[in-house]
Order: structure tokens, then C-alpha cells, then sequence
């Protein structure tokens, strides 16, 4: 399932060195410090990097597709070995299958 991103990842992301409570019920960030100083950001900032951590996770969703089709590091390593033993090229078509079906945007 997708990920979606939500105004405490844009939270988190704008100010890593703050903390923070969130009440999901009324929208309202409460006990706000931060190490470095920095203000709470503004509804508008909050916003975009909303768009913005969604538009950069949703573009990587082929590398979370792959993760996940690639064989085995064992058996790679096991195709690998064979490969160089008899001069084929499983390992390269395994490879090359799992890019080709989840290509790159």
C-alpha cells in the first residue's frame, strides 16, 4: 500500500530539530520547541512540502517495486557464478526483466 504523506511528515521534514504535539482532531500543533531556534512553519510551508515529500515518494515508487522483484542477493550471487561457469546470462536477464517491467518514470 502507498504511502501517504501527512502534516506531521512535512513537520518533521521542515524542522528535524524541533519537537512537537499534534492533535489530529482540532489541527493544532502544541508544545513546540526547537534546538536550532526555528518558528513553527506556516500552514502554506506546511503544505507544500506535503506536495512535495508526496510528489518525491510517489517517483520512487519504481525502486520500492524492484526492492521487492529482484532475486535474492544468494541467488544472484548463485546466478552470478554459474553465469561465469557456462557463459550464459541468467543474472543479466533476471536483472534486466525486473528493470524492464518496472521502468523508470
Amino acid at each position: 500500500m502507498d504511502k501517504i504523506m501527512t502534516k506531521q511528515d512535512a513537520l518533521l521534514s521542515l524542522r528535524p530539530k524541533a519537537s512537537f504535539a499534534w492533535n489530529e482532531e482540532t489541527d493544532v500543533i502544541s508544545n513546540y520547541s526547537s534546538l536550532d531556534s526555528s518558528s513553527i512553519p506556516t500552514d502554506s510551508e506546511i503544505a507544500s512540502e506535503v506536495t512535495r515529500l508526496q510528489n518525491e515518494y510517489n517517483n520512487k515508487k519504481y525502486q520500492r517495486d524492484r526492492a521487492t522483484t529482484y532475486p535474492s542477493i544468494q541467488d544472484q550471487l548463485d546466478m552470478q557464478y554459474w553465469d561465469k561457469k557456462n557463459g550464459t546470462t541468467t543474472w543479466v536477464d533476471a536483472v534486466a526483466k525486473v528493470k524492464s517491467d518496472n521502468p523508470k518514470p
